[in-house]
């Protein structure tokens, strides 16, 4: 069973930076289709960014410039290294994992991924 763990969250300012990671428990899921989403209160779940068969990538127009998703094969780890933080980034933010490279954009957009981080808080204050 894959497990995905969140990590890098926090309090920051606007115009700040933070970087998330994801640790996976195998490699496998890193060459197929993984992916960050985030849901603030009183939202709906959104994708932030995805990445498939390691070289695949693309952004949500809210992100995109700002956001930068990279794996690290070695380290198992998924990153988001978010620069020039919004007020409207504030969320939860989850990894997500999914063996369908071929399908992913699909599934990303549709949230319907394999597996799932616990989420890890980001909160920009203006």
């Amino acid at each position: 069973q894959v497990q995905l763990v969140e990590s890098g969250g926090g309090s920051v300012q606007a115009g700040g930076s933070l970087r998330l990671s994801c640790v996976g428990s195998t490699y496998t899921y890193m060459r197929y289709c993984m992916g960050w989403f985030r849901q603030a209160p009183g939202k709906e779940r959104e994708g932030v960014a995805r990445i498939a068969s390691g070289t695949i990538i693309a952004y949500a127009d809210s992100v995109k410039g700002r956001f930068t998703i990279s794996i690290e094969n070695a380290k198992n780890t998924l990153y988001l290294q978010m620069n020039n933080l919004k007020p409207e980034d504030t969320a939860v933010y989850y990894c997500a994992a999914d063996l369908s490279a071929r399908y992913c954009s699909t599934r990303f957009a549709a949230g319907e991924m394999g597996y799932w981080g616990q989420g890890t808080q980001v909160t920009v204050s203006s």
